[in-house]
Order: structure tokens, then sequence, then C-alpha cells
């Protein structure tokens, strides 16, 4: 496999979370609690970060084990979990994934890019 898509993988993770920061940045939990569109599309980009790093997990199986302090499998199973099940999310859900999981996963992949720009 191409190690362009990989790259352009982890750029789908780093896309879809930049809009979730976005779609976050001037609200209050409250606000987001009350705004159908704020949870469906940061709803949305989880479901991208998920799709995409199931497919690094297929395609790229020595990239996780290279890597096993990503959370693959959380990342896996919020897709499957908000595809399967979009309208029993709750706005809580998403409010505390965003906040909590995100920034941490942001920084990961940040670091790990920055490594392999570097030349490992």
């Amino acid at each position: 496999m191409s190690l362009n898509r990989l790259i352009a993988y982890l750029d789908h993770i780093q896309q879809a979370g930049s809009e979730i920061r976005q779609f976050l940045q001037a609200a209050d939990k409250a606000a987001f609690s009350n705004s159908v569109e704020k949870q469906r599309a940061v709803g949305m980009n989880l479901m991208l970060i998920g799709e995409a790093a199931a497919r690094i997990e297929q395609e790229y199986p020595e990239f996780v084990v290279d890597h096993p302090d990503l959370p693959w499998h959380v990342m896996r199973d919020f897709r499957n979990r908000i595809a399967q099940g979009y309208f029993d999310i709750e706005s809580t859900a998403l409010w505390d994934l965003a906040h909590t999981s995100l920034p941490g996963l942001l920084l990961q992949l940040d670091s790990i890019r920055r490594w392999r720009a570097e030349g490992e």
C-alpha cells in the first residue's frame, strides 16, 4: 500500500478534528445541546475520524502496531456507534468526546507527523 494513502487518512483525521474544533469554538455545552446542526456536524466528523482509523487498521496494520498509544479501537467503535445508532447518541456524549479525547488525539497525530517528517 502507498504511503501517500496512509498520509491521506491521517490528513482526514486531522481535518475532521479541526472542523470539530471550529464547530465548537464559540459554543458552550448548553448552546451545543440546543443546536442540532452542531451536533450533526460533530457526529459526522467523528464518523469520518473513525472511518479513517478503521481503514488505517485494515490497510496499515504495521502502523497501528507501531503506534499503540493512539486510541484506534475508540475511534473505530465510536464511528460504529454513531453509524448504527445515530439518533440514539446523546449530545453530551458528542460534547465530552470532542472535549476530552479529541485534543489529545490531535496532539498525538501532530507529534507522529513531525517525527516522521524529521526522518524518524
